[in-house]
């Protein structure tokens, strides 16, 4: 018997090759499926692009031409999240996408008005079961989960203290 063995090159299926797509096209690819910020874009396009200038020239173009619009995706981003999570948590998020201390500072003043609602809405499916805290645990705990969603201290203490009427 011999000792020699083939070499065989084992691909995993979840790798997928390059194909020969031009920058422009991966970009119009990933903003038919969805909006994202120029910062988002840039950085899945930066693997792809021969340099920054490249890389910055295209989404100045996409802009220009209204592909790429960091309004849209934070009007698409808040429509999404606000029903789920505080002006906290949401803001942080747009502030790790890139957006502009600006476009943060106008969604905190749309978004504060409907804090203590969407705090409610959050802890009644949640806790609609369990009911309102009934120790100090229980009040810790919810209270952390409300943390967690980015919901205000004001807005959970209130949430905690007079919880809204359950939906029968």
């Amino acid at each position: 018997m011999s000792d020699e063995f083939e070499t065989v090159r084992v691909v995993p299926d979840h790798v997928k090759p390059r194909s020969g797509l031009s920058l422009r096209a991966r970009a119009v690819g990933l903003l038919s499926r969805r909006e994202h910020s120029r910062v988002e874009l840039s950085r899945k396009l930066s693997v792809h692009a021969q340099s920054p200038e490249e890389l910055n020239a295209l989404l100045d173009a996409l802009a220009k031409e209204g592909w790429q619009s960091d309004q849209r995706f934070v009007q698409g981003f808040v429509h999404r999240k606000a029903g789920q999570q505080g002006l906290a948590k949401i803001a942080q998020e747009l502030t790790q996408q890139g957006i502009e201390a600006t476009q943060v500072a106008q969604v905190r003043l749309e978004l504060k008005d409907s804090e203590l609602e969407r705090a409610q809405s959050v802890w009644q499916k949640k806790f609609s079961v369990s009911g309102p805290p009934q120790n100090t645990t229980e009040y810790a705990r919810q209270g952390r989960f409300l943390a967690s969603r980015g919901f205000s201290h004001e807005g959970i203490h209130r949430v905690l203290k007079d919880p809204p009427e359950f939906e029968t």
